[in-house]
């Protein structure tokens, strides 16, 4: 089969057209007949070598595809060969076939096509588990979004939104701010604004309740101070530096709580029970029109270079997706 493999660590250059032995699947492993595979942040740092895969895990990127079932244990899954599906993934899906365990596949939603499909898992699987499970956001509470018009954030965003959740959202142009206003938030340029004071100004004091950080380094202090009593911040990644230095009495006084977490190495039944949640949850909202996917653009799967030229920019809205 045809893939794109990391000749060796280093820029999106290494990033080489090769032939691979077709994947052979497991106990409780499906087949995936490729047609898209979305493009995300972990793929880059795979890249660079500073993001491993799991034991076990193909070498090849990709953390999410859309296709067809082409062979492969179902199981109980509700699934059967020849079903059109999107799936996280361990890794290897920037290839014409991809594994995937059957408990972390779901039906492609009504009205999407397979492009559309593959910008789904990752995002969907990463903001319900941390906004919704780790971080608890109840009814009534609201959330503030860093990196607004990423991929994350424009499912963050949305899912919120459509749950009856205020949203704040920073971006750091007038465009990236228009588009978060498109889909639910109240936009913060931070290139221009001060979001703790926007923040504060818009809950009258308040603050917000939970903080999806994708920034960290010397945003945390300052998302502190963003929080209401009782507020919550998880930090999904480490744009701006992996250390911070923070007030604990603060986070003492007002009862605060900062977690972080990953999902790749997450395992599968975590990872399924996830998935669950979002065929009832997420999935009618999707059907519903109520979040829709965002792709930026589309690439051939031979310019996967170019895509994550795109990725490092950050010029993109949404997501990006190669198409095979």
């Amino acid at each position: 089969m045809k893939a794109i493999e990391i000749s060796e660590p280093g820029g999106p250059e290494v990033l080489k057209a090769c032939e691979r032995p077709r994947p052979t699947p497991g106990p409780a492993q499906v087949l995936i007949r490729v047609a898209a595979a979305g493009v995300n942040r972990p793929d880059v740092f795979q890249r660079m070598g500073a993001y491993p895969p799991p034991p076990g895990a193909s070498d090849l990127p990709g953390l999410e595809v859309a296709g067809t079932i082409v062979d492969g244990d179902c199981g109980d899954s509700g699934f059967a060969v020849g079903d059109r599906v999107c799936a996280l993934v361990h890794g290897g899906g920037y290839a014409e076939y991809c594994l995937a365990d059957n408990g972390v596949c779901l039906p492609i939603p009504d009205g999407l096509d397979e492009i559309q499909a593959a910008v789904l898992p990752e995002t969907c699987f990463t903001v319900w588990s941390n906004v919704f499970d780790r971080a608890a956001l109840a009814p009534g509470e609201s959330l503030l979004v860093q990196g607004g018009s990423s991929g994350i954030g424009v499912t963050a965003i949305q899912i919120a939104s459509a749950l009856g959740h205020p949203v704040f959202a920073t971006a750091g142009s007038a465009e990236k701010c228009q588009a978060c206003e498109s889909l639910g938030a109240t936009a913060i340029n931070y290139r221009e604004q001060d979001f703790v004071a926007v923040v504060r100004e818009h809950t009258g004091g308040r603050g917000v309740d939970v903080i999806l950080d994708m920034v960290a380094g010397d945003y945390v202090p300052r998302e502190i101070d963003c929080l209401a009593e009782d507020g919550r911040i998880v930090i999904i990644a480490l744009l701006g530096g992996a250390r911070a230095t923070v007030n604990l009495g603060k986070i003492m006084s007002r009862r605060l709580s900062v977690s972080g977490s990953t999902l790749r190495p997450r395992s599968v039944a975590f990872k399924a029970a996830i998935a669950a949640q979002l065929r009832q949850r997420v999935w009618p909202l999707i059907e519903s029109g109520q979040l829709k996917p965002v792709i930026h653009q589309i690439f051939a799967l031979d310019d996967a270079a170019e895509a994550h030229r795109m990725m490092e920019s950050s010029a993109h809205i949404g997501k990006l997706v190669l198409k095979l």
